[in-house]
Protein backbone atom coordinates (compact mmCIF):
# COMPACT_ATOMS: atom_id res chain seq x y z
CA UNK A 1 0.00 0.00 0.00
CA UNK A 2 2.85 2.39 0.90
CA UNK A 3 4.51 1.67 -2.44
CA UNK A 4 1.26 2.52 -4.25
CA UNK A 5 0.91 5.80 -2.34
CA UNK A 6 4.54 6.69 -3.03
CA UNK A 7 4.02 5.99 -6.72
CA UNK A 8 0.90 8.17 -6.80
CA UNK A 9 2.70 11.00 -4.99
CA UNK A 10 5.61 10.76 -7.44
CA UNK A 11 3.22 11.01 -10.38
CA UNK A 12 1.47 14.05 -8.85
CA UNK A 13 4.77 15.83 -8.10
CA UNK A 14 6.11 15.00 -11.56
CA UNK A 15 3.01 16.39 -13.24
CA UNK A 16 3.25 19.56 -11.15
CA UNK A 17 6.90 20.02 -12.06
CA UNK A 18 6.19 19.52 -15.75
CA UNK A 19 3.53 22.23 -15.56
CA UNK A 20 5.90 24.76 -14.04
CA UNK A 21 7.10 27.66 -16.14
CA UNK A 22 10.55 27.08 -17.61
CA UNK A 23 12.91 30.04 -17.86
CA UNK A 24 15.02 29.79 -21.00
CA UNK A 25 18.37 31.56 -20.82
CA UNK A 26 20.58 32.22 -23.82
CA UNK A 27 23.92 30.50 -22.94
CA UNK A 28 25.97 33.38 -24.37
CA UNK A 29 24.10 35.96 -22.29
CA UNK A 30 24.25 33.76 -19.20
CA UNK A 31 28.03 33.55 -19.58
CA UNK A 32 28.31 37.33 -19.87
CA UNK A 33 26.13 37.85 -16.78
CA UNK A 34 28.18 35.36 -14.76
CA UNK A 35 31.41 37.17 -15.62
CA UNK A 36 30.35 40.39 -13.88
CA UNK A 37 32.60 40.57 -10.81
CA UNK A 38 32.06 42.36 -7.51
CA UNK A 39 35.83 42.32 -6.97
CA UNK A 40 36.41 44.13 -10.27
CA UNK A 41 33.74 46.68 -9.42
CA UNK A 42 35.33 47.37 -6.02
CA UNK A 43 38.79 47.77 -7.56
CA UNK A 44 37.42 50.26 -10.06
CA UNK A 45 35.68 52.25 -7.31
CA UNK A 46 38.87 52.42 -5.24
CA UNK A 47 40.74 53.76 -8.26
CA UNK A 48 38.10 56.39 -9.02
CA UNK A 49 38.08 57.58 -5.42
CA UNK A 50 41.89 57.86 -5.49
CA UNK A 51 41.60 60.87 -7.84
CA UNK A 52 40.41 62.95 -4.86
CA UNK A 53 37.74 64.92 -6.68
CA UNK A 54 36.11 64.40 -10.05
CA UNK A 55 34.35 67.74 -10.11
CA UNK A 56 33.67 68.81 -13.68
CA UNK A 57 35.36 72.11 -12.77
CA UNK A 58 38.49 70.43 -11.38
CA UNK A 59 41.90 70.20 -13.04
CA UNK A 60 42.32 68.45 -16.38
CA UNK A 61 46.13 68.71 -16.43
CA UNK A 62 47.13 66.89 -13.22
CA UNK A 63 47.96 63.23 -13.85
CA UNK A 64 46.86 62.05 -10.42
CA UNK A 65 44.01 64.28 -9.30
CA UNK A 66 40.83 65.67 -10.80
CA UNK A 67 38.41 64.96 -13.60
CA UNK A 68 41.05 64.91 -16.32
CA UNK A 69 43.08 62.14 -14.69
CA UNK A 70 39.91 60.14 -14.02
CA UNK A 71 38.78 60.39 -17.64
CA UNK A 72 42.19 59.29 -18.91
CA UNK A 73 42.11 56.27 -16.60
CA UNK A 74 38.66 55.21 -17.83
CA UNK A 75 39.89 55.59 -21.40
CA UNK A 76 42.87 53.34 -20.62
CA UNK A 77 40.50 50.65 -19.33
CA UNK A 78 38.32 50.88 -22.43
CA UNK A 79 41.41 50.64 -24.63
CA UNK A 80 42.61 47.61 -22.66
CA UNK A 81 39.30 45.82 -23.21
CA UNK A 82 39.23 46.86 -26.87
CA UNK A 83 42.35 44.77 -27.51
CA UNK A 84 40.21 41.69 -26.82
CA UNK A 85 37.52 42.63 -29.35
CA UNK A 86 39.22 41.75 -32.67
CA UNK A 87 38.93 45.37 -33.71
CA UNK A 88 35.21 45.74 -33.04
CA UNK A 89 35.64 48.08 -30.03
CA UNK A 90 37.13 51.56 -30.31
CA UNK A 91 37.56 54.05 -27.47
CA UNK A 92 38.15 57.80 -27.23
CA UNK A 93 37.27 60.91 -25.24
CA UNK A 94 34.74 63.12 -26.98
CA UNK A 95 35.94 66.55 -25.83
CA UNK A 96 34.63 70.07 -26.35
CA UNK A 97 35.11 73.51 -24.80
CA UNK A 98 32.39 74.91 -22.58
CA UNK A 99 32.04 78.63 -21.93
CA UNK A 100 30.87 80.13 -18.60
CA UNK A 101 27.10 80.02 -18.30
CA UNK A 102 26.53 82.20 -15.25
CA UNK A 103 25.09 79.21 -13.43
CA UNK A 104 27.26 76.18 -12.63
CA UNK A 105 30.17 76.85 -14.98
CA UNK A 106 32.20 79.87 -13.87
CA UNK A 107 35.07 79.74 -16.35
CA UNK A 108 35.98 78.21 -19.69
CA UNK A 109 36.55 74.47 -19.23
CA UNK A 110 37.40 71.44 -21.29
CA UNK A 111 34.75 68.80 -20.87
CA UNK A 112 34.63 65.27 -22.22
CA UNK A 113 32.64 62.03 -22.37
CA UNK A 114 34.68 58.82 -22.34
CA UNK A 115 33.24 56.47 -24.95
CA UNK A 116 33.78 52.88 -26.08
CA UNK A 117 31.86 51.71 -29.14
CA UNK A 118 31.40 47.96 -29.71
CA UNK A 119 30.50 47.86 -33.38
CA UNK A 120 27.74 45.51 -34.46
CA UNK A 121 28.63 42.64 -36.78
CA UNK A 122 25.67 43.08 -39.14
CA UNK A 123 26.51 45.82 -41.68
CA UNK A 124 22.80 46.24 -42.45
CA UNK A 125 21.89 46.81 -38.78
CA UNK A 126 22.36 50.43 -37.69
CA UNK A 127 20.69 50.11 -34.29
CA UNK A 128 22.54 51.56 -31.28
CA UNK A 129 22.07 50.79 -27.59
CA UNK A 130 23.73 53.05 -25.01
CA UNK A 131 24.66 52.38 -21.39
CA UNK A 132 25.85 55.31 -19.29
CA UNK A 133 26.97 56.55 -15.89
CA UNK A 134 28.35 59.96 -14.94
CA UNK A 135 31.99 60.20 -13.93
CA UNK A 136 31.85 63.57 -12.15
CA UNK A 137 31.42 63.98 -8.39
CA UNK A 138 30.66 66.89 -6.06
CA UNK A 139 30.43 68.07 -2.45
CA UNK A 140 27.79 70.34 -0.88
CA UNK A 141 28.81 73.37 -2.93
CA UNK A 142 28.59 72.31 -6.57
CA UNK A 143 31.13 75.03 -7.45
CA UNK A 144 33.77 73.65 -5.05
CA UNK A 145 36.42 72.20 -7.36
CA UNK A 146 39.12 71.68 -4.72
CA UNK A 147 37.62 69.68 -1.83
CA UNK A 148 37.81 65.88 -1.83
CA UNK A 149 34.64 64.46 -3.37
CA UNK A 150 35.04 60.65 -3.49
CA UNK A 151 31.73 60.12 -5.29
CA UNK A 152 31.92 56.38 -4.64
CA UNK A 153 28.22 55.71 -5.10
CA UNK A 154 27.15 58.97 -6.82
CA UNK A 155 28.04 58.13 -9.45
CA UNK A 156 31.12 55.99 -9.12
CA UNK A 157 28.71 53.05 -9.02
CA UNK A 158 27.25 53.85 -12.45
CA UNK A 159 30.66 54.63 -13.90
CA UNK A 160 32.25 51.34 -12.80
CA UNK A 161 29.17 49.44 -13.97
CA UNK A 162 29.80 50.83 -17.46
CA UNK A 163 33.50 49.92 -17.25
CA UNK A 164 32.72 46.38 -16.13
CA UNK A 165 30.11 45.96 -18.85
CA UNK A 166 32.70 46.96 -21.44
CA UNK A 167 35.08 44.38 -20.00
CA UNK A 168 32.69 41.43 -20.03
CA UNK A 169 31.07 42.26 -23.38
CA UNK A 170 34.09 43.30 -25.47
CA UNK A 171 34.84 39.75 -26.66
CA UNK A 172 31.25 39.03 -27.71
CA UNK A 173 29.69 39.60 -31.11
CA UNK A 174 26.32 41.28 -31.47
CA UNK A 175 24.49 42.27 -34.67
CA UNK A 176 23.74 45.75 -33.26
CA UNK A 177 26.11 48.33 -31.81
CA UNK A 178 26.57 49.05 -28.09
CA UNK A 179 28.07 52.30 -26.80
CA UNK A 180 29.54 52.39 -23.28
CA UNK A 181 29.89 55.97 -22.04
CA UNK A 182 30.87 57.76 -18.85
CA UNK A 183 29.54 61.28 -19.22
CA UNK A 184 30.85 64.42 -17.56
CA UNK A 185 29.01 67.42 -16.21
CA UNK A 186 25.97 65.71 -14.72
CA UNK A 187 26.23 67.66 -11.49
CA UNK A 188 26.62 70.93 -13.43
CA UNK A 189 23.34 70.34 -15.30
CA UNK A 190 23.45 67.15 -17.42
CA UNK A 191 26.04 68.80 -19.68
CA UNK A 192 27.67 65.66 -21.08
CA UNK A 193 24.38 63.87 -21.66
CA UNK A 194 22.93 66.91 -23.42
CA UNK A 195 25.98 67.06 -25.68
CA UNK A 196 25.70 63.36 -26.53
CA UNK A 197 21.95 63.49 -27.18
CA UNK A 198 22.37 66.52 -29.45
CA UNK A 199 25.19 64.78 -31.27
CA UNK A 200 23.02 61.68 -31.75
CA UNK A 201 20.29 63.77 -33.37
CA UNK A 202 22.71 65.73 -35.55
CA UNK A 203 24.41 62.54 -36.77
CA UNK A 204 21.13 60.64 -37.14
CA UNK A 205 21.99 57.80 -34.79
CA UNK A 206 19.36 55.06 -34.66
CA UNK A 207 19.25 54.76 -30.85
CA UNK A 208 16.66 52.24 -29.70
CA UNK A 209 17.46 52.23 -25.99
CA UNK A 210 19.46 54.09 -23.34
CA UNK A 211 20.18 52.61 -19.90
CA UNK A 212 21.41 55.29 -17.51
CA UNK A 213 22.90 54.06 -14.23
CA UNK A 214 23.06 56.57 -11.39
CA UNK A 215 23.45 55.77 -7.67
CA UNK A 216 23.09 51.99 -7.69
CA UNK A 217 25.56 50.53 -5.19
CA UNK A 218 24.18 51.09 -1.68
CA UNK A 219 21.70 48.82 0.06
CA UNK A 220 20.53 51.01 2.95
CA UNK A 221 18.73 54.30 3.43
CA UNK A 222 18.96 57.06 5.99
CA UNK A 223 15.88 58.06 8.05
CA UNK A 224 14.02 54.79 7.41
CA UNK A 225 17.10 52.57 7.97
CA UNK A 226 15.82 50.07 5.41
CA UNK A 227 18.47 47.55 4.34
CA UNK A 228 17.64 45.69 1.13
CA UNK A 229 19.81 44.48 -1.74
CA UNK A 230 17.10 42.52 -3.53
CA UNK A 231 15.36 45.31 -5.45
CA UNK A 232 16.43 47.80 -8.12
CA UNK A 233 14.38 50.75 -9.39
CA UNK A 234 13.92 51.60 -13.05
CA UNK A 235 12.45 55.05 -13.69
CA UNK A 236 10.55 55.68 -16.91
CA UNK A 237 8.16 58.28 -18.26
CA UNK A 238 4.68 57.17 -19.36
CA UNK A 239 3.64 59.93 -21.74
CA UNK A 240 6.27 60.90 -24.30
CA UNK A 241 7.93 64.22 -23.60
CA UNK A 242 8.88 64.52 -27.26
CA UNK A 243 6.20 66.01 -29.54
CA UNK A 244 3.42 65.20 -27.08
CA UNK A 245 1.15 67.77 -28.72
CA UNK A 246 1.16 65.71 -31.92
CA UNK A 247 0.41 62.44 -30.16
CA UNK A 248 -1.97 63.37 -27.37
CA UNK A 249 -5.13 62.79 -29.41
CA UNK A 250 -4.31 59.17 -30.22
CA UNK A 251 -2.97 58.56 -26.71
CA UNK A 252 -6.22 59.78 -25.19
CA UNK A 253 -8.46 57.96 -27.65
CA UNK A 254 -6.80 54.57 -27.31
CA UNK A 255 -5.84 54.80 -23.65
CA UNK A 256 -2.11 54.23 -24.07
CA UNK A 257 -0.96 56.70 -21.42
CA UNK A 258 1.22 53.96 -19.92
CA UNK A 259 2.91 52.81 -23.11
CA UNK A 260 5.50 55.36 -24.19
CA UNK A 261 8.89 54.23 -25.53
CA UNK A 262 10.58 54.59 -22.15
CA UNK A 263 7.89 52.61 -20.35
CA UNK A 264 8.20 49.79 -22.89
CA UNK A 265 11.97 49.74 -22.34
CA UNK A 266 11.44 49.63 -18.57
CA UNK A 267 9.17 46.59 -18.92
CA UNK A 268 11.83 44.98 -21.09
CA UNK A 269 14.52 45.63 -18.43
CA UNK A 270 12.32 44.00 -15.81
CA UNK A 271 11.45 40.89 -17.82
CA UNK A 272 14.92 40.32 -19.25
CA UNK A 273 16.90 41.28 -16.16
CA UNK A 274 14.91 39.06 -13.82
CA UNK A 275 15.30 36.19 -16.31
CA UNK A 276 19.07 36.18 -15.86
CA UNK A 277 19.81 37.67 -12.43
CA UNK A 278 18.74 35.71 -9.37
CA UNK A 279 17.50 37.26 -6.13
CA UNK A 280 16.84 40.66 -7.65
CA UNK A 281 13.49 42.27 -8.43
CA UNK A 282 13.31 45.14 -10.89
CA UNK A 283 10.77 47.63 -9.54
CA UNK A 284 9.20 49.91 -12.12
CA UNK A 285 8.74 53.50 -10.95
CA UNK A 286 6.17 55.40 -12.98
CA UNK A 287 8.14 58.65 -13.02
CA UNK A 288 10.91 59.89 -15.28
CA UNK A 289 13.06 60.61 -12.21
CA UNK A 290 13.04 61.42 -8.51
CA UNK A 291 11.84 64.68 -6.95
CA UNK A 292 14.33 67.59 -7.03
CA UNK A 293 16.86 65.57 -9.04
CA UNK A 294 17.63 64.87 -12.69
CA UNK A 295 19.48 62.14 -14.55
CA UNK A 296 21.42 61.73 -17.77
CA UNK A 297 18.62 59.77 -19.46
CA UNK A 298 16.42 62.88 -19.57
CA UNK A 299 18.16 64.65 -22.49
CA UNK A 300 17.60 61.50 -24.56
CA UNK A 301 13.96 61.29 -23.46
CA UNK A 302 13.52 64.92 -24.50
CA UNK A 303 14.90 64.09 -27.97
CA UNK A 304 12.41 61.26 -28.48
CA UNK A 305 14.63 58.27 -27.59
CA UNK A 306 13.66 55.42 -25.26
CA UNK A 307 15.71 56.07 -22.13
CA UNK A 308 15.39 54.98 -18.50
CA UNK A 309 17.24 55.46 -15.21
CA UNK A 310 18.38 52.56 -13.01
CA UNK A 311 18.91 53.38 -9.32
CA UNK A 312 19.18 51.61 -6.00
CA UNK A 313 15.93 51.01 -4.15
CA UNK A 314 16.70 52.92 -0.95
CA UNK A 315 18.90 56.00 -1.23
CA UNK A 316 21.05 57.35 1.57
CA UNK A 317 21.12 61.13 1.26
CA UNK A 318 23.93 61.39 3.81
CA UNK A 319 26.14 59.98 1.04
CA UNK A 320 25.09 62.37 -1.74
CA UNK A 321 26.29 65.95 -2.43
CA UNK A 322 27.92 66.20 1.00
CA UNK A 323 31.09 67.71 2.42
CA UNK A 324 33.12 65.03 4.20
CA UNK A 325 32.58 65.44 7.95
CA UNK A 326 31.49 63.96 11.25
CA UNK A 327 28.21 65.36 12.53
CA UNK A 328 26.64 64.28 15.82
CA UNK A 329 28.85 61.21 15.76
CA UNK A 330 27.73 60.22 12.25
CA UNK A 331 30.14 60.12 9.32
CA UNK A 332 28.74 61.96 6.31
CA UNK A 333 30.12 61.60 2.80
CA UNK A 334 30.12 59.34 -0.25
CA UNK A 335 32.73 56.77 0.79
CA UNK A 336 33.24 53.33 -0.77
CA UNK A 337 33.01 51.60 2.62
CA UNK A 338 29.28 52.25 2.68
CA UNK A 339 28.63 50.41 -0.58
CA UNK A 340 27.40 46.84 -1.14
CA UNK A 341 29.42 45.40 -4.02
CA UNK A 342 27.38 42.22 -4.33
CA UNK A 343 24.32 44.42 -4.82
CA UNK A 344 26.23 46.47 -7.38
CA UNK A 345 27.22 43.26 -9.15
CA UNK A 346 23.59 42.21 -9.52
CA UNK A 347 22.54 45.66 -10.71
CA UNK A 348 25.35 45.68 -13.28
CA UNK A 349 24.32 42.20 -14.41
CA UNK A 350 20.78 43.47 -15.07
CA UNK A 351 22.32 45.90 -17.55
CA UNK A 352 24.42 43.15 -19.13
CA UNK A 353 21.44 40.87 -19.69
CA UNK A 354 19.29 43.66 -21.13
CA UNK A 355 21.96 45.05 -23.45
CA UNK A 356 23.00 41.63 -24.75
CA UNK A 357 19.42 40.51 -25.38
CA UNK A 358 18.63 43.74 -27.21
CA UNK A 359 21.80 43.71 -29.29
CA UNK A 360 21.28 40.05 -30.29
CA UNK A 361 17.64 40.55 -31.23
CA UNK A 362 16.31 41.27 -34.72
CA UNK A 363 15.12 44.77 -35.42
CA UNK A 364 11.58 45.58 -34.37
CA UNK A 365 8.71 44.56 -36.67
CA UNK A 366 7.53 47.32 -38.99
CA UNK A 367 4.14 49.01 -39.35
CA UNK A 368 2.18 47.03 -36.77
CA UNK A 369 -1.56 47.52 -37.25
CA UNK A 370 -4.52 46.64 -35.04
CA UNK A 371 -7.56 46.08 -37.27
CA UNK A 372 -10.64 47.83 -35.84
CA UNK A 373 -12.66 48.06 -39.04
CA UNK A 374 -15.39 45.80 -37.73
CA UNK A 375 -17.13 44.97 -34.48
CA UNK A 376 -16.30 41.67 -32.84
CA UNK A 377 -14.83 39.92 -29.82
CA UNK A 378 -11.56 38.88 -31.43
CA UNK A 379 -8.41 40.83 -32.26
CA UNK A 380 -6.57 40.88 -35.58
CA UNK A 381 -3.08 42.29 -35.98
CA UNK A 382 -0.72 42.44 -38.92
CA UNK A 383 2.75 43.82 -39.48
CA UNK A 384 5.72 43.89 -41.81
CA UNK A 385 8.79 41.75 -41.25
CA UNK A 386 11.84 43.05 -39.40
CA UNK A 387 14.37 44.69 -41.70
CA UNK A 388 17.45 43.14 -40.08
CA UNK A 389 18.32 40.01 -38.16
CA UNK A 390 17.59 36.31 -38.44
CA UNK A 391 13.95 36.11 -37.38
CA UNK A 392 12.53 32.88 -36.04
CA UNK A 393 9.12 34.42 -35.56
CA UNK A 394 7.18 36.99 -33.58
CA UNK A 395 5.67 37.27 -30.12
CA UNK A 396 2.30 38.96 -29.84
CA UNK A 397 2.08 40.35 -26.30
CA UNK A 398 -1.17 40.88 -24.45
CA UNK A 399 -2.22 42.40 -21.15
CA UNK A 400 -5.39 43.69 -19.54
CA UNK A 401 -5.66 47.47 -19.72
CA UNK A 402 -5.17 47.89 -15.96
CA UNK A 403 -2.14 45.58 -15.74
CA UNK A 404 1.40 47.03 -15.60
CA UNK A 405 3.16 44.10 -17.31
CA UNK A 406 2.54 41.90 -20.33
CA UNK A 407 0.60 38.81 -19.23
CA UNK A 408 0.59 36.49 -22.25
CA UNK A 409 2.80 35.79 -25.26
CA UNK A 410 1.59 34.18 -28.47
CA UNK A 411 4.23 32.93 -30.91
CA UNK A 412 3.74 32.92 -34.67
CA UNK A 413 5.98 32.60 -37.71
CA UNK A 414 3.46 34.60 -39.75
CA UNK A 415 3.15 38.39 -40.02
CA UNK A 416 -0.46 38.41 -38.94
CA UNK A 417 -2.56 36.83 -36.22
CA UNK A 418 -6.16 36.71 -35.00
CA UNK A 419 -6.67 36.06 -31.29
CA UNK A 420 -9.91 35.11 -29.47
CA UNK A 421 -9.59 38.09 -27.11
CA UNK A 422 -11.51 41.35 -27.39
CA UNK A 423 -9.48 44.31 -28.62
CA UNK A 424 -11.61 46.47 -26.32
CA UNK A 425 -10.38 44.71 -23.17
CA UNK A 426 -6.64 44.31 -23.78
CA UNK A 427 -3.50 46.04 -24.98
CA UNK A 428 -1.34 44.30 -27.57
CA UNK A 429 2.18 44.65 -28.94
CA UNK A 430 4.45 42.70 -31.29
CA UNK A 431 8.15 41.88 -30.95
CA UNK A 432 10.51 40.00 -33.25
CA UNK A 433 12.35 36.92 -31.96
CA UNK A 434 15.76 35.68 -33.13
CA UNK A 435 16.74 32.07 -33.72
CA UNK A 436 18.36 32.12 -30.25
CA UNK A 437 15.18 33.45 -28.64
CA UNK A 438 16.28 37.07 -28.20
CA UNK A 439 13.35 39.48 -28.34
CA UNK A 440 13.29 42.96 -29.83
CA UNK A 441 11.59 45.80 -28.03
CA UNK A 442 7.79 45.57 -28.36
CA UNK A 443 5.94 47.72 -30.88
CA UNK A 444 2.50 48.99 -29.97
CA UNK A 445 0.17 48.83 -32.99
CA UNK A 446 -1.33 51.80 -34.67
CA UNK A 447 -5.04 51.53 -35.31
CA UNK A 448 -6.32 50.59 -38.75
CA UNK A 449 -9.61 52.48 -39.16
CA UNK A 450 -12.41 52.00 -41.67
CA UNK A 451 -11.67 53.57 -45.06
CA UNK A 452 -8.12 54.33 -43.96
CA UNK A 453 -6.67 52.76 -47.10
CA UNK A 454 -5.13 49.86 -45.21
Amino acid sequence: MKKVLLAINFIIISSQLSAQKIINRDPQIETIVNQVSSDSLKAYIDKLVSFGTRSTLSTTTDNKRGIGAARKWVLSKFQEFARQSDGRMTAYIDTWTLQPDGKRVDKTIEIGNVMATLKGTDPTDNRIFIVSGHIDSRVTDVMNREADAPGANDDGSGTVAVIELARVMAKSKFPATIIFVTVSGEEQGLLGANHLAERAVAENWNIEGVLNNDIMGSNHSNETNIIDNTRLRVFSEGLPAFELDKKVGAIRQYGVENDGKARQLARYVKETGERYVDNLEVVMIYRNDRFLRGGDHTPFVNKGFAAVRLSEMNENFLRQHQDLRIEKGIEIGDHARYMDFEYLRKNTAINAATLANLAKSPSMPEDVILDVRGLGNSTSLRWKASKTGKVKGYYVLMRETAMPYWQKKFFTTDVKITLPYSKDNYFFAVQAVSEDGNESLPVLPRVGLRNAGE
